[in-house]
């Protein structure tokens, strides 16, 4: 009969501590996404202003202005972090084109205001690449967990699920090719 009840009270232990253990985990994927929305936040907000700045010196480039608008209010409106996170990455090109036309105009490099909208704007993506890599360590301990003997008894029944790593694009994987005229 004692036999019985130190190994229920072991096996409850047990099941406290993996239960702690993948709410901990389950707690860390949350604030590690919020770390990351509060980046996209920062990044949306540079996004109207590092317009309009470029847009004074640019008129026909309306076309990268607009897609970059358009993604911007999608990515705002996406709700699931596939989408998000394609929408996100198609906006970093945007932004990278960006300021591939403010580089025809040494007026406006030399504008005050630009260069602190720049200057934010690589400051927000550095810290959007940590956010970013740490959300996705977060979600590799969780999904291990989740996945793992004996956690896998514990969360299967108390209804944890596995989560989705922020990923970067296939097409942003690849290194663009550039030719050097001679």
């Amino acid at each position: 009969m004692t036999s019985s009840l130190v190994t229920v009270a072991i096996l409850a232990a047990a099941g406290i501590w993996i239960y702690n253990r993948l709410v901990r985990d389950r707690n860390q994927v949350r604030n590690a996404w919020s770390d990351i929305d509060v980046q996209l936040m920062r990044r949306h907000d540079l996004v109207p202003q590092l317009v309009s700045a470029v847009k004074a010196y640019a008129d026909y480039e309306k076309a990268t202005f607009s897609a970059v608008t358009e993604l911007r209010t999608r990515s705002e409106a996406a709700s699931n972090l596939p989408e998000k996170a394609a929408l996100e990455d198609a906006m970093e090109a945007g932004l990278h084109r960006l300021i591939a036309v403010a580089e025809d105009y040494p007026d406006l490099q030399a504008d005050e205001n630009f260069r602190q909208l720049s200057t934010g704007l690589t400051e927000v993506e550095d810290h959007l690449q940590y956010a970013r890599r740490f959300y996705n360590g977060a979600v590799r301990m969780l999904n291990t967990r989740v996945e793992s003997f004996p956690h896998l008894l514990i969360a299967r029944w108390l209804g944890f699920k596995t989560a989705e790593f922020f990923e970067v694009e296939a097409d942003a994987r690849v290194t663009p090719k550039v030719e050097l005229d001679e």
